[in-house]
C-alpha cells in the first residue's frame, strides 16, 4: 500500500492519526497509509531530483482534474525507492497532480483528512495550496500499467465517476481496486468488485482477487468468494468429489458410441491432483454399478421366474433386466480399466473376489440358451472384467492379500469353465482370450500355499485338450506344483 504525508500541520498541535471511527475493515486489514508532518523540501535534494513525469492519463481538464488554475491541493505521487541505502543521492521519479478538495472528499480517506481537525492553522490563509505526498509501491511483475497510472485513473474517477469507461479489463479492475481500497473510495470499490464478479479471470488474476478479498467487506466479497471457494453441501459431501462422480456417471451412461465423452473424463481423472479423491469416486461408481448388475441378474436367474407361468409381460420384464445387466456390465468394464490405469483397483479386486451370489447367478444364466438372444455380449463383458482384474493381480499392479488371490480364482474359475463350454468349437478369437485367462489364473495359483494350489489346480483340468501340445501352460503349472511337493522337508537351501 502507499503512504501519505501532508504539508500542513493540524489545528491545535499534535493529535491522533486519521484512523478514527471512519476507517472500516479495509484499513484495519492491513493498509499501510499513514499521516505525518511534511517538512519543507531541501533545496539540494530538489536539485538532484528527476523532473516530474508527464502521463497522457494526467492530461488536465479545465476547471477539473489536474487544472493548475483552480486546484487547491497539490498531490505528489512518488515512487517508493526500492533500495535507498545503496543510492542515497538518487531520488525516485514522481508525478505532481493539481486537484480539488471538493472532488477528493468523495474518498473517505480524503474526507477525514480535510475535516475540521486538519484545517489550516490559525494565521494561515484558508486559500493556501495543501501539499500532499503519496508514496506508490515500486513496479511489480504483475503490474500491467505504469507505476502511477492506476492512482491517476482512480483520482480522475473522483471527478467523473465514469467507472464503465475506466474499467475495461480484469487487470484494470484489480489494479484500481487496490488503490480504491487504500483511499477508501467506496463507489470505485463497488464498481471494481461488480466488474470482477462478472468477467472471466486468468489463473494469475484469480490469485490477485483472492489476495484482495480480506480487505473487502463481507457483503462486497460474497459473490467473489462464491466463485473461488466452494460451499460444503448440507449432506457433508465434498463438492469436487461430487463433480467427479457426476462426470463419471455422465460418461458411462452416455450412448455407447460417444467415446469422446469417456476419453475426456478419463483424462480428467488421470490429471486430477488428488489420487485419494480419484480412488473414492471410482470406488463409489464401481460399487453402484456392481450392485445394479447383481440385482438385475438376480431377478433374471431367480427360480421364481423360471417356474412362473408362461406370461408375455413377465418374460418381457426379465428380458429387459438381462439387457440392462449387460449395459451395466459394459459400464463396469470401463470403470475397471480406469481403476487399473490409475492404480486404484484394490477395492474392486477385493469386491470381485466376494461375489459368490453373482457367480451362481451367472452360471445359471449361461447354462440356459435363452440369454444368447437377449444379451449375447454379456458373457464377454463379465469375463473381460474378470480378466482385467486377474491380470492386475498376476502382474503385481495390485498386491492383493493371499485370501483375496485365492478367492478370486476359486469364485471365477467355474464361470470361466462354463463360458469355455458354451460354444464348441470355440472361435479362434475367443480361444485366444480364454487361453490368456487360463494362464493368468494359473499364475495366481502359483502364488498360493501348496494346499490351496492343490485344490484349485484340480479344477483346472478342463484347460486340457485332446492335443497335449495345446496346453503347455497347464503342464507347466502341474510340474511346478509337483516340483515343490517333492522337495525334501529339510532342503539344504532352506537351512
Amino acid at each position: 500500500m502507499s503512504s501519505l504525508s501532508i504539508g500542513m500541520a493540524p489545528r491545535g498541535g499534535a493529535g491522533d492519526g486519521v484512523g478514527g471511527g471512519g476507517a472500516r475493515k479495509r484499513l484495519r486489514a492491513g493498509s499501510s497509509t499513514r499521516l505525518s508532518p511534511h517538512p519543507e523540501p531541501d533545496e539540494s535534494l530538489v536539485e538532484n531530483s528527476p523532473p516530474p513525469l508527464l502521463l497522457s492519463s494526467s492530461v488536465p481538464t479545465a476547471g477539473g482534474f489536474n487544472d493548475t488554475a483552480t486546484a487547491d491541493v497539490l498531490l505528489r505521487l512518488q515512487l517508493e525507492n526500492p533500495s535507498p541505502a545503496s543510492s542515497p543521492d538518487l531520488h525516485p521519479p514522481f508525478l505532481d497532480l493539481h486537484l480539488h478538495s471538493a472532488a477528493l472528499r468523495r474518498s473517505r480517506y480524503f474526507a477525514v483528512l480535510f475535516s475540521d481537525r486538519w484545517l489550516p492553522a490559525a494565521g494561515e490563509s484558508p486559500d493556501a495550496i495543501i501539499r500532499l505526498n503519496l508514496t506508490v509501491p515500486s513496479a511489480s511483475p504483475a503490474r500491467s500499467r505504469g507505476p502511477f497510472d492506476s492512482h491517476v485513473a482512480v483520482l480522475r474517477l473522483l471527478y467523473t465517476l465514469d467507472f464503465s469507461g475506466a474499467i475495461l479489463s480484469a487487470a484494470d479492475a484489480l489494479e484500481m481496486l487496490s488503490v480504491a481500497l487504500e483511499l477508501l473510495f467506496d463507489d470505485c470499490i463497488q464498481a471494481c468488485v461488480r466488474f470482477l464478479e462478472a468477467v472471466p479471470w486468468t489463473e494469475e488474476e484469480e490469485d490477485a482477487v483472492f489476495s484482495l478479498i480480506p480487505f473487502l467487506q463481507d457483503e462486497e466479497s460474497r459473490d467473489l468468494l462464491a466463485r473461488v471457494r466452494p460451499e460444503m453441501g448440507s449432506d457433508g459431501k465434498i463438492p469436487s468429489e461430487e463433480m467427479l462422480h457426476g462426470l463419471i456417471l455422465s460418461a458411462i451412461h452416455s450412448h455407447p458410441k460417444v467415446a469422446t465423452v469417456k476419453a475426456f473424463v478419463a483424462k480428467l481423472l488421470r490429471d486430477y491432483p488428488s489420487r485419494d479423491t480419484v480412488r473414492r469416486v471410482l470406488d463409489r461408481a464401481f460399487l453402484e454399478n456392481l450392485e445394479t448388475v447383481k440385482k438385475l441378474l438376480g431377478e433374471y436367474a431367480s427360480p421364481d421366474f423360471r417356474v412362473a407361468e408362461d406370461n408375455d409381460e413377465t418374460e418381457a420384464i426379465h428380458r429387459l433386466s438381462l439387457h440392462k445387466a449387460m449395459v451395466n456390465a459394459r459400464h463396469l468394464l470401463w470403470l475397471v480399466e480406469r481403476m487399473i490405469e490409475l492404480r486404484v483397483v484394490d477395492m474392486a479386486v477385493r469386491e470381485w473376489s466376494e461375489q459368490a451370489a453373482l457367480v451362481a447367478d451367472l452360471q445359471r444364466t449361461f447354462r440356459d440358451d435363452a440369454w444368447r438372444n437377449i444379451a449375447p455380449g454379456l458373457s464377454s463383458l463379465v469375463m473381460r472384467c474378470t480378466s482385467r482384474l486377474a491380470n492386475a493381480v498376476a502382474a503385481g499392479s495390485i498386491l492383493a492379500p493371499r485370501q483375496v488371490r485365492m478367492k478370486l480364482v476359486k469364485e471365477w474359475l467355474p464361470v470361466l469353465n462354463v463360458c469355455r463350454d458354451m460354444v464348441s468349437p470355440i472361435p479362434s478369437g475367443h480361444k485366444m482370450f480364454y487361453h490368456e485367462m487360463e494362464e493368468t489364473f494359473l499364475r495366481i495359483i502359483s502364488t498360493l500355499p501348496m494346499s490351496d494350489a492343490k485344490e484349485l489346480l484340480q479344477q483346472c483340468l478342463s484347460f486340457s485338450t485332446r492335443n497335449v501340445d495345446d496346453c503347455p501352460h497347464l503342464i507347466s503349472a502341474f510340474n511346478t506344483w509337483f516340483r515343490r511337493a517333492n522337495r525334501p522337508p529339510h532342503d539344504d537351501r532352506t537351512s
